[in-house]
């Protein structure tokens, strides 16, 4: 079997750059509030701007969110066809595990 396929390289960067708190945490904000600057995440994370930056940069390499510059303004979204493809090929991945939605239903709360 090989894993050395763009797709699966991708889905590797992905789930990486989900593997941190802080960065899950952006992506919530970003859900809640659609665009957010920066400045934004910072005044709600208890982290240095750079901190904040190189989470974002992260992201946004992993394709899971987009910086749209608009002057000297810098905004980001979520990229919600990145993160419907990554759900995708994780409902791939699941439905080709035997048994692996055997508890699904009842750990299916814990990941809202």
């Amino acid at each position: 079997m090989t894993t050395d396929s763009e797709p699966e390289a991708r889905l590797c960067e992905q789930l990486r750059a989900l593997g941190h708190p802080v960065r899950l945490a952006i992506l919530r904000a970003l859900a809640e509030r659609s665009r957010c600057c920066c400045g934004d995440f910072c005044r709600d994370l208890p982290l240095a701007q750079s901190t904040v930056s190189q989470h974002l940069k992260v992201l946004t390499e992993a394709g899971l969110v987009r910086l749209e510059k608009s002057g000297l303004r810098s905004n980001y979204t979520i990229a919600g066809d990145s993160l419907a493809g990554l759900k995708g090929a994780l409902d791939r991945l699941f439905r080709e595990m035997p048994g692996a939605d055997a508890g699904a239903d009842r750990h299916a709360d814990t990941l809202a």
